[in-house]
């Protein structure tokens, strides 16, 4: 009879350890959504939600959910998934509008604004067309090609006595008394044509100018000897690589910086004439070496484009 009484507890009485071991329906369809979201080994996640996210959505439904049919808490603990699974789109992802050079040669220099462009401030509908094209087509754009560095070197240096406008009235007669700026040929020019240019009053350039013109021609070419190249010399100063700068107001665009002392003080070593701090950065800033173009003008994103190119030597 005693055994009887015992076999009876044996049948009757639950294994403890046995319901331990089995978890409920709710732990097994929450461990299978999580195992397909978390695999083993993976504890990074690119959401900015975790794993309390799904307890803090769980936790906000009452209990009947979980007395509810399966589909139900498969539906709720689904959408409690999504969150965490769905990835919040960085800035980055964002599309943005992007201008082409297209976009120059059909621009009303006076009706810019009105065409949903904007240009930096120092662009008003009283600047001359000429300095509106140069900045809409050169000023900014990088520049790769000796002669024209030498050219635009030689223009900011007539900076110190007139402004763009009335450079750039002047450039083609300069750039022809120059020869198109090939250093081969400047560098040779005797005193004859020194003079002839330095009379000619449409030009109006004085003989100390004229001289320094020839003599960083020359300056150039022993540039070239030992860099490869005048535009290899003047981008390898900056690692190859343009500065951009971001401002967004006329004052915040410097008229020199530490890296312009720092070339100008390296031309003068090397020779050349009428090269201080803030005509190097003008010339940085025509060449493309510098991009200050205000963050609201439709040339920054074109000229960060074209800054972003690799560096080659034409």
């Amino acid at each position: 009879m005693r055994r009887n009484i015992v076999e009876k507890k044996n049948t009757t009485s639950p294994n403890p350890r046995s319901n331990k071991e089995k978890p409920s329906s709710t732990q097994s369809l929450i461990s299978k959504h999580l195992k397909k979201v978390y695999p083993v080994g993976i504890h990074k996640t690119s959401s900015l939600l975790s794993l309390s996210s799904l307890s803090l959505t769980l936790s906000h439904n009452s209990n009947d959910s979980f007395t509810d049919s399966s589909p139900t808490l498969e539906q709720t603990i689904s959408s409690a998934l999504q969150l965490i699974i769905t990835p919040t789109p960085s800035r980055r992802e964002q599309p943005v509008a992007k201008t082409t050079s297209n976009h120059v040669n059909n621009l009303d220099p006076i009706n810019c604004e009105d065409q949903g462009l904007r240009r930096c401030n120092w662009i008003t509908k009283n600047s001359d067309k000429l300095y509106v094209e140069f900045h809409d087509e050169c000023w900014g754009v990088p520049v790769y090609d000796d002669n024209q560095l030498f050219e635009l070197l030689s223009l900011c240096g007539m900076l110190m006595n007139y402004n763009w406008t009335e450079i750039l009235k002047r450039k083609n007669l300069v750039r022809e008394a120059f020869y198109g700026f090939e250093p081969n040929i400047v560098a040779k020019m005797g005193e004859e044509d020194i003079m002839e240019i330095a009379s000619n009053k449409d030009m109006m350039l004085g003989e100390s100018r004229v001289r320094s013109i020839v003599e960083n021609a020359k300056c150039i070419l022993k540039i070239a000897k030992t860099h490869g190249s005048f535009s290899g010399y003047m981008w390898g100063s900056v690692n190859y690589k343009p500065t951009i700068n971001r401002c967004r107001h006329p004052r915040n665009v410097p008229l020199r910086t530490p890296k312009a002392e720092a070339i100008s003080k390296d031309l003068l070593k090397h020779g050349f004439r009428l090269v201080g701090p803030v005509i190097v950065y003008s010339f940085m800033q025509a060449a493309g070496i510098s991009i200050d173009h205000l963050v609201d003008c439709f040339r920054f994103s074109e000229c960060v484009n074209l800054a972003e190119r690799p560096w080659r030597h034409v």
